[in-house]
Protein backbone atom coordinates (compact mmCIF):
# COMPACT_ATOMS: atom_id res chain seq x y z
CA UNK A 1 0.00 0.00 0.00
CA UNK A 2 0.99 3.46 -0.88
CA UNK A 3 -0.46 6.91 0.48
CA UNK A 4 0.14 9.71 -1.95
CA UNK A 5 -1.57 13.05 -2.97
CA UNK A 6 -1.60 14.59 -6.31
CA UNK A 7 -2.57 18.03 -7.67
CA UNK A 8 -5.48 18.02 -10.10
CA UNK A 9 -8.24 20.25 -11.28
CA UNK A 10 -7.26 22.49 -9.19
CA UNK A 11 -7.62 20.06 -5.88
CA UNK A 12 -5.09 17.82 -4.09
CA UNK A 13 -6.35 13.86 -4.33
CA UNK A 14 -5.34 12.00 -1.78
CA UNK A 15 -5.25 8.13 -2.65
CA UNK A 16 -3.38 5.04 -2.45
CA UNK A 17 -2.14 2.14 -4.74
CA UNK A 18 -2.13 -1.63 -4.83
CA UNK A 19 -1.03 -4.47 -6.86
CA UNK A 20 0.32 -4.46 -10.55
CA UNK A 21 -1.56 -4.91 -13.99
CA UNK A 22 -4.12 -3.38 -15.75
CA UNK A 23 -5.06 0.21 -14.22
CA UNK A 24 -8.02 0.36 -12.24
CA UNK A 25 -9.59 2.95 -10.22
CA UNK A 26 -12.14 2.70 -7.49
CA UNK A 27 -14.85 5.43 -6.57
CA UNK A 28 -16.74 4.76 -3.25
CA UNK A 29 -19.89 6.41 -2.86
CA UNK A 30 -21.64 9.41 -1.04
CA UNK A 31 -20.52 10.64 2.33
CA UNK A 32 -17.70 7.93 2.25
CA UNK A 33 -13.79 7.54 1.42
CA UNK A 34 -11.50 5.10 -0.13
CA UNK A 35 -11.85 3.04 2.93
CA UNK A 36 -15.33 1.76 1.67
CA UNK A 37 -13.01 -0.84 -0.44
CA UNK A 38 -10.84 -1.89 1.75
CA UNK A 39 -11.98 -4.99 2.43
CA UNK A 40 -12.40 -5.87 -1.00
CA UNK A 41 -8.97 -4.65 -2.26
CA UNK A 42 -7.45 -7.73 -1.40
CA UNK A 43 -9.77 -9.62 -4.49
CA UNK A 44 -8.78 -6.51 -6.87
CA UNK A 45 -4.80 -6.58 -6.41
CA UNK A 46 -3.63 -9.58 -7.72
CA UNK A 47 -4.88 -8.79 -11.37
CA UNK A 48 -4.92 -4.83 -11.36
CA UNK A 49 -2.91 -1.60 -10.06
CA UNK A 50 -5.35 -0.73 -8.30
CA UNK A 51 -5.93 3.35 -7.31
CA UNK A 52 -8.03 4.18 -4.64
CA UNK A 53 -9.23 7.65 -4.17
CA UNK A 54 -11.17 9.92 -2.27
CA UNK A 55 -13.55 12.09 -4.02
CA UNK A 56 -13.32 15.86 -3.59
CA UNK A 57 -14.46 17.25 -0.09
CA UNK A 58 -14.28 13.43 1.12
CA UNK A 59 -12.00 12.11 3.32
CA UNK A 60 -8.15 13.74 2.74
CA UNK A 61 -9.17 15.56 -0.85
CA UNK A 62 -9.98 19.10 -0.28
CA UNK A 63 -12.16 21.20 -2.14
CA UNK A 64 -11.19 24.89 -1.44
CA UNK A 65 -14.18 25.73 -4.24
CA UNK A 66 -16.77 24.65 -1.58
CA UNK A 67 -19.25 23.01 -4.15
CA UNK A 68 -19.84 19.28 -5.40
CA UNK A 69 -21.14 18.13 -8.61
CA UNK A 70 -20.97 14.75 -10.44
CA UNK A 71 -19.54 16.55 -13.16
CA UNK A 72 -17.01 18.34 -11.38
CA UNK A 73 -15.96 15.30 -9.47
CA UNK A 74 -15.91 13.62 -13.25
CA UNK A 75 -13.19 15.95 -14.15
CA UNK A 76 -11.46 15.96 -11.36
CA UNK A 77 -10.81 12.14 -12.22
CA UNK A 78 -10.21 12.84 -15.95
CA UNK A 79 -7.56 15.31 -14.96
CA UNK A 80 -5.92 12.72 -12.17
CA UNK A 81 -5.40 9.88 -14.56
CA UNK A 82 -4.05 12.94 -16.69
CA UNK A 83 -1.57 14.08 -14.25
CA UNK A 84 -0.77 10.62 -13.36
CA UNK A 85 -0.44 9.62 -17.16
CA UNK A 86 -2.40 6.57 -16.30
CA UNK A 87 -3.14 4.40 -19.99
CA UNK A 88 -6.79 3.84 -20.26
CA UNK A 89 -7.54 2.75 -16.84
CA UNK A 90 -10.30 0.23 -15.93
CA UNK A 91 -12.94 2.38 -13.44
CA UNK A 92 -15.40 0.73 -11.06
CA UNK A 93 -17.59 3.17 -9.16
CA UNK A 94 -20.81 2.48 -6.76
CA UNK A 95 -23.51 4.99 -5.36
CA UNK A 96 -21.92 8.50 -6.03
CA UNK A 97 -18.76 6.81 -7.14
CA UNK A 98 -20.78 5.04 -9.90
CA UNK A 99 -22.80 8.66 -10.69
CA UNK A 100 -19.37 10.32 -11.26
CA UNK A 101 -18.33 6.78 -13.70
CA UNK A 102 -21.14 7.44 -15.22
CA UNK A 103 -20.52 11.47 -15.91
CA UNK A 104 -17.19 10.20 -16.81
CA UNK A 105 -17.85 7.76 -19.63
CA UNK A 106 -20.67 10.57 -20.85
CA UNK A 107 -17.77 13.80 -20.57
CA UNK A 108 -14.65 11.86 -21.04
CA UNK A 109 -15.37 9.31 -23.99
CA UNK A 110 -12.26 7.05 -24.73
CA UNK A 111 -10.32 7.66 -21.22
CA UNK A 112 -11.70 4.71 -19.96
CA UNK A 113 -10.79 1.51 -21.01
CA UNK A 114 -14.43 0.21 -19.94
CA UNK A 115 -16.32 1.16 -16.69
CA UNK A 116 -18.78 -0.35 -13.87
CA UNK A 117 -21.60 1.96 -13.29
CA UNK A 118 -22.85 0.74 -9.59
CA UNK A 119 -26.19 1.88 -8.09
CA UNK A 120 -26.35 4.69 -10.15
CA UNK A 121 -29.54 7.05 -10.88
CA UNK A 122 -30.38 8.62 -13.81
CA UNK A 123 -33.64 10.33 -12.69
CA UNK A 124 -35.39 11.21 -9.31
CA UNK A 125 -37.97 8.49 -8.37
CA UNK A 126 -39.83 8.38 -6.01
CA UNK A 127 -37.67 5.94 -4.16
CA UNK A 128 -34.76 7.94 -4.71
CA UNK A 129 -36.15 10.63 -2.93
CA UNK A 130 -37.98 9.26 -0.23
CA UNK A 131 -34.99 7.44 1.04
CA UNK A 132 -33.21 10.53 1.17
CA UNK A 133 -35.93 11.71 3.06
CA UNK A 134 -35.39 8.94 5.53
CA UNK A 135 -31.63 10.56 6.43
CA UNK A 136 -33.27 13.89 6.90
CA UNK A 137 -31.89 15.07 3.26
CA UNK A 138 -35.23 17.12 1.88
CA UNK A 139 -34.23 20.48 0.55
CA UNK A 140 -30.11 21.40 -1.20
CA UNK A 141 -28.67 23.16 1.68
CA UNK A 142 -30.41 22.29 4.46
CA UNK A 143 -30.37 19.69 7.25
CA UNK A 144 -31.27 18.97 10.50
CA UNK A 145 -28.02 18.20 12.38
CA UNK A 146 -29.62 17.93 15.64
CA UNK A 147 -32.29 15.20 14.40
CA UNK A 148 -29.18 13.01 13.14
CA UNK A 149 -26.79 13.59 16.48
CA UNK A 150 -29.39 12.14 18.26
CA UNK A 151 -30.92 9.17 15.92
CA UNK A 152 -27.27 8.47 14.74
CA UNK A 153 -24.31 9.08 17.09
CA UNK A 154 -22.55 6.33 15.94
CA UNK A 155 -22.71 7.29 12.10
CA UNK A 156 -21.82 10.75 13.30
CA UNK A 157 -18.88 10.42 15.09
CA UNK A 158 -17.61 7.91 12.05
CA UNK A 159 -18.37 10.81 9.69
CA UNK A 160 -16.63 13.13 11.65
CA UNK A 161 -13.33 10.72 12.29
CA UNK A 162 -13.52 10.31 8.40
CA UNK A 163 -14.01 13.85 7.10
CA UNK A 164 -11.62 15.32 9.57
CA UNK A 165 -10.36 18.74 9.22
CA UNK A 166 -7.76 20.16 12.33
CA UNK A 167 -9.12 23.24 13.07
CA UNK A 168 -12.56 22.87 11.65
CA UNK A 169 -14.73 20.52 13.59
CA UNK A 170 -17.94 21.57 11.83
CA UNK A 171 -16.27 20.66 8.48
CA UNK A 172 -18.68 17.68 8.16
CA UNK A 173 -21.61 19.65 8.72
CA UNK A 174 -19.91 22.00 5.62
CA UNK A 175 -19.67 18.41 3.96
CA UNK A 176 -23.17 17.60 4.56
CA UNK A 177 -24.99 20.16 3.14
CA UNK A 178 -22.54 20.65 -0.16
CA UNK A 179 -23.85 16.58 -0.59
CA UNK A 180 -27.35 17.71 0.12
CA UNK A 181 -27.27 20.57 -2.77
CA UNK A 182 -25.40 17.44 -5.06
CA UNK A 183 -28.08 14.91 -4.16
CA UNK A 184 -31.25 17.22 -4.38
CA UNK A 185 -29.90 18.49 -7.86
CA UNK A 186 -31.76 16.76 -10.86
CA UNK A 187 -29.15 15.32 -12.83
CA UNK A 188 -30.66 16.67 -16.47
CA UNK A 189 -29.81 13.98 -18.36
CA UNK A 190 -31.64 13.38 -21.85
CA UNK A 191 -31.32 10.20 -23.70
CA UNK A 192 -28.82 11.82 -26.22
CA UNK A 193 -26.33 11.73 -23.07
CA UNK A 194 -26.62 8.15 -22.91
CA UNK A 195 -26.52 7.16 -26.52
CA UNK A 196 -23.38 9.13 -26.79
CA UNK A 197 -21.69 6.91 -24.53
CA UNK A 198 -18.92 4.37 -26.67
CA UNK A 199 -16.70 3.08 -23.62
CA UNK A 200 -17.42 -0.84 -22.74
CA UNK A 201 -19.46 -0.26 -19.45
CA UNK A 202 -21.59 -2.41 -16.96
CA UNK A 203 -24.62 -1.36 -15.43
CA UNK A 204 -25.16 -3.50 -11.70
CA UNK A 205 -27.89 -3.27 -9.15
CA UNK A 206 -29.03 -4.99 -6.48
CA UNK A 207 -32.56 -6.44 -6.78
CA UNK A 208 -33.55 -4.99 -4.29
CA UNK A 209 -31.81 -1.90 -3.93
CA UNK A 210 -34.50 0.97 -1.61
CA UNK A 211 -33.05 3.96 -3.83
CA UNK A 212 -32.83 2.61 -6.93
CA UNK A 213 -35.66 1.04 -8.94
CA UNK A 214 -34.67 -1.71 -10.71
CA UNK A 215 -36.84 -0.79 -13.66
CA UNK A 216 -35.25 2.66 -13.64
CA UNK A 217 -31.42 0.44 -14.00
CA UNK A 218 -32.51 -1.72 -16.48
CA UNK A 219 -33.68 1.56 -18.67
CA UNK A 220 -30.52 3.32 -18.41
CA UNK A 221 -28.85 0.08 -19.63
CA UNK A 222 -31.17 -0.08 -22.28
CA UNK A 223 -30.36 3.87 -23.67
CA UNK A 224 -26.38 3.02 -23.34
CA UNK A 225 -25.36 1.14 -27.00
CA UNK A 226 -22.36 -0.47 -25.16
CA UNK A 227 -23.98 -1.39 -21.84
CA UNK A 228 -23.85 -4.41 -20.01
CA UNK A 229 -26.31 -5.35 -17.29
CA UNK A 230 -25.70 -7.43 -13.80
CA UNK A 231 -28.36 -7.84 -11.59
CA UNK A 232 -27.23 -8.74 -7.99
CA UNK A 233 -29.72 -10.96 -6.23
CA UNK A 234 -30.82 -10.22 -3.07
CA UNK A 235 -29.49 -6.85 -2.68
CA UNK A 236 -29.89 -4.38 -1.30
CA UNK A 237 -28.48 -0.12 -1.91
CA UNK A 238 -25.72 -0.97 0.67
CA UNK A 239 -24.79 -5.14 0.57
CA UNK A 240 -21.58 -4.31 -1.91
CA UNK A 241 -20.32 -2.98 2.03
CA UNK A 242 -21.54 -5.23 3.94
CA UNK A 243 -21.95 -8.49 1.64
CA UNK A 244 -19.78 -8.11 -1.27
CA UNK A 245 -19.27 -11.57 -2.72
CA UNK A 246 -22.26 -11.00 -5.50
CA UNK A 247 -20.69 -7.25 -6.27
CA UNK A 248 -16.68 -8.89 -6.64
CA UNK A 249 -17.46 -12.09 -8.52
CA UNK A 250 -19.56 -10.15 -11.02
CA UNK A 251 -17.60 -7.26 -11.59
CA UNK A 252 -13.91 -9.07 -11.76
CA UNK A 253 -15.51 -10.95 -14.60
CA UNK A 254 -16.08 -7.94 -16.56
CA UNK A 255 -13.12 -6.10 -15.44
CA UNK A 256 -10.64 -8.84 -16.20
CA UNK A 257 -12.14 -9.58 -19.63
CA UNK A 258 -12.37 -6.36 -20.90
CA UNK A 259 -8.83 -5.81 -19.63
CA UNK A 260 -7.94 -8.83 -21.75
CA UNK A 261 -9.93 -7.74 -25.03
CA UNK A 262 -7.70 -4.53 -24.74
CA UNK A 263 -4.27 -6.34 -24.24
CA UNK A 264 -5.58 -8.41 -27.26
CA UNK A 265 -5.79 -5.44 -29.90
CA UNK A 266 -2.01 -4.27 -29.19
Amino acid sequence: MSEKFVQANGIHIHYEEFGEGAPLILLHGGSGTLEEWRPMIPSFEPHFHVYALDSRGHGKTDNPSGKLSYRMMADDLAAFVEALKIPRPLVCGYSDGGQIALELAMRHPGLARALVVGAAAYRFSEEYVNALKTWGFEKPGEYDFDWVEANFPFFVEDWKRSHYREGDPDYWKKLTLQISEMWLTPHDYSESDFKRIADPLLVLIGDRDGMIPLDDAIGMYRMIPTAELAVLPKADHMSVLTNPKHFLHVVLEFLTRQSKMEEDKK
